[in-house]
């Protein structure tokens, strides 16, 4: 049977896929197809050589030599392919593996990630084994029938298929938003690209299944067919590891420079690589916390001499440590590096002034590195249906555009989120797709670097503000009353000396320890101190209000000269337990005469960093709070892109009559309805 059409070759299987239905759910298909599809194929380049290789291979072992004779990077030395494989149904399970160790190591530890071992036994326990083998052996997928760039369409259409059926949790971008990737960071300079023999290394380090390396190869051998890209990833997840090295291998290209690992501890598989271009769609809110020691050792010890120096985010979430490494690889020569993550809105302003988040944002937007931020519609995700975000970095930012315009010192917002169309049929959260003509439209907007409706321009210090604390003097008056000596058990230094749950459950408890034991004394101790403070100021109740504080303490001192158990912490839960905030109080000032700051009365505000904090204060606050200040020890630097506020656009509300006629209207509807019913009962 021959198969050439991409789409043929597709739907066959897809069709034929439902041999496994039962002892496999649909989601699980992909563990079989996409495994058997690679072994296929690569039994079918072998055909040729085979006979050679099996003769070289009784004296030499060396894969190297074997591959020159075979002529791909892999060699198979079993002697068993698809056809001899059916000659013998009762052994077919172990002479498939012996065929599938019988490869280099290269194409065996593919199969070891894809844990192919485990559904050999499980098609061999349920009669489906030959079946199955019987089926790819019956398509001939040699280079003469099918091409590398065809067999690479196949197989990423087939990726694709099982991706978009897969449970919420695959990771997997849809192939139009790493077009538009791939546009908006290629074609800012394409003539680089039209040089004969260019060498382009392309970098994905959360690759997935190695879709974004494949899109960007083939839109750049669009441009140049002579051009040589190299690409670069690392990928966690060993089944995606398994098909984006077993991609590389079915197009003739280096699966030696796919990395299996976290990239983002210290198994970082390209420790020293540079590369020109990056994309990367890094899992949104990844938790970091379980494999953060290195992560954190290297933020410590190796600062920016590291790839963390800029700041840790919070561990619920790992999107910038991804944009930190991500930034770790960009080229520092003339030329430099583009590079185009993708993010939920979390990066955007997650993170106060000060905070991981916050810093990070800081170091990209300061050091010139953000060069625009497209916000894609939402719904475009097979398993997640939340707004999204492309970052676009460049360390080799413009001076000057074709028309004039200058990126550097400039960062550039595109809202796209209104460029796509609702599709026929939805896969998974996936309700939305951009088409061909919208990805080039969103692409010039973005490459005419010009202020519409749909693109804003701004400096860099925009996204910055100064947290200021507000702070106004504390004012308090004292009395000792009835109402006031029962504030005292909302003052923690007073409540815990007795925890009544804790001594009653301790009390309750038969078998008591030595701990226990001293539990249960120290809390009777507190008990007891509790009741002399109460019974001390029950002695001083008076009518008398107090409205200086160093006035009160000196009259209330005397009282507890000889409980010598009232230390400093419990003497100020004292007597804060008998104050009240008042405005015609003398204000507290501490020991050296300064105003202190009442912390209930305590506020922040955001500056832009474009503006005087001191103006600012005198323009917004002061007016409305005379007595307040600035404590510019607190004082924050912070940087947040909130991009939603730029492209909001006003509506305006309907006029009330409009309304009212509404529901009017409506009021007459209503009642027609019911006259019908009625008049029908009748």
């Amino acid at each position: 049977m021959q198969i050439i059409e991409n789409n043929e070759f597709v739907n066959f299987i897809w069709k034929n896929a439902e041999i496994l239905r039962g002892p496999y759910k649909k989601e699980e298909y992909r563990d079989v197809i996409l495994p058997l599809s690679v072994l296929r194929r690569f039994d079918s380049l072998l055909v040729p050589t085979k006979a050679q290789v099996l003769e070289k291979a009784k004296s030499v072992k060396h894969d190297a030599i074997l591959n020159r004779i075979a002529g791909y990077d892999f060699n198979n030395t079993s002697p068993f392919d698809f056809q001899t494989l059916l000659h013998d149904p009762d052994n077919i399970a172990a002479n498939l593996r012996n065929y599938i160790q019988g490869f280099s190591s290269n194409v065996r530890v593919i199969f070891e990630r894809f844990d192919f071992e485990d559904e050999i036994k499980k098609m061999d326990e349920h009669d489906l084994l030959y079946s199955v083998v019987q089926l790819f052996a019956a398509m001939d997928l040699s280079v003469e029938k099918v091409s590398n760039m065809q067999m690479g369409y196949i197989f990423e259409e087939l990726i694709r298929r099982f991706s978009e059926n897969a449970e919420a949790g695959d990771h997997y971008t849809p192939r139009e938003v790493i077009k538009l990737m791939v546009n908006l960071i290629l074609n800012e300079d394409p003539s680089e690209l039209m040089q004969q023999g260019k060498i382009v290394q392309v970098g994905d380090f959360a690759c997935g299944t190695g879709g974004m390396l494949s899109e960007a190869t083939e839109f750049i051998k669009e441009f140049n067919p002579s051009t040589q890209v190299e690409v670069f990833g690392q990928e966690l997840n060993p089944k995606s590891y398994a098909i984006a090295c077993a991609d590389l291998l079915i197009k003739g290209q280096d699966a030696g420079h796919i990395a299996f690992g976290n990239s983002l501890n210290d198994n970082d598989g390209h420790k020293d690589l540079k590369v020109r271009y990056a994309l990367m769609n890094p899992p949104f809110g990844v938790d970091w916390k379980h494999y953060g020691a290195s992560i954190i050792e290297e933020h410590q010890e190796k600062g920016f001499d590291g790839r963390y120096g800029a700041g840790l985010p919070r561990t619920s979430d790992g999107s910038l440590l991804f944009l930190q490494h991500m930034v770790s690889k960009m080229k520092q020569d003339e030329k430099g590096s583009r590079m185009a993550i993708i993010f939920n809105g979390s990066p955007l302003f997650t993170g106060d002034a000060g905070s991981g988040e916050s810093e990070i944002r800081r170091w990209i937007i300061e050091n010139d590195l953000l060069e625009g931020i497209v916000a894609l519609p939402d719904q475009l995700f097979y398993n997640t249906g939340i707004s999204t975000y492309i970052w676009i970095l460049s360390n080799r930012k413009n001076e000057k555009l074709e028309k004039g315009a200058v990126r550097k010192g400039k960062i550039q917002l595109v809202d796209a989120t209104q460029y796509f169309v609702k599709m026929r049929k939805s896969l998974g959260s996936k309700r939305n797709e951009i088409t061909e003509e919208q990805i080039n439209e969103i692409s010039r907007i973005y490459g005419d670097f010009k202020e519409n409706e749909r693109s804003k321009i701004f400096d860099l210090k925009d996204f910055g503000y100064q947290k200021i604390t507000i702070e106004r003097p504390l004012q308090l008056n004292f009395m000792i009353s009835p109402e006031r000596i029962e504030n005292l058990y909302n003052e923690a230094a007073f409540a815990k000396l007795f925890d009544e749950e804790v001594y009653l459950e301790l009390q309750r408890k038969k078998d008591k320890k030595a701990a226990d034991t001293k539990k249960l004394a120290k809390l009777e101790e507190g008990k007891m101190l509790q009741e002399k403070i109460i019974a001390i100021l029950q002695e001083n109740i008076s009518d008398k209000v107090y409205k200086n504080r160093e006035e009160f303490i000196a009259m209330l001192k005397p009282a507890f000269d000889s409980v010598s158990e009232v230390k400093t912490g419990l003497w100020k839960a004292i007597y804060m337990g008998l104050s009240e905030r008042d405005e015609t109080a003398d204000v507290c000032q501490d020991k050296k005469g300064n105003m202190e700051a009442d912390p209930t009365l305590r506020d922040t505000e955001n500056v832009p960093l474009s503006e005087s904090i001191h103006a600012y204060f005198q323009r917004e606050v002061f007016p409305h709070v005379p007595g307040a200040w600035i404590d510019e020890s607190k004082t924050k630097v912070g940087f947040e892109i909130p991009i939603t506020r730029h492209f909001y656009q006003y509506k305006f509300l309907s006029p009330s009559t409009a309304y009212q006629e509404l529901i009017q209207q409506k009021e007459a509807e209503i009642l027609n309805l019911m006259e019908g019913i009625f008049n029908e009962k009748v």
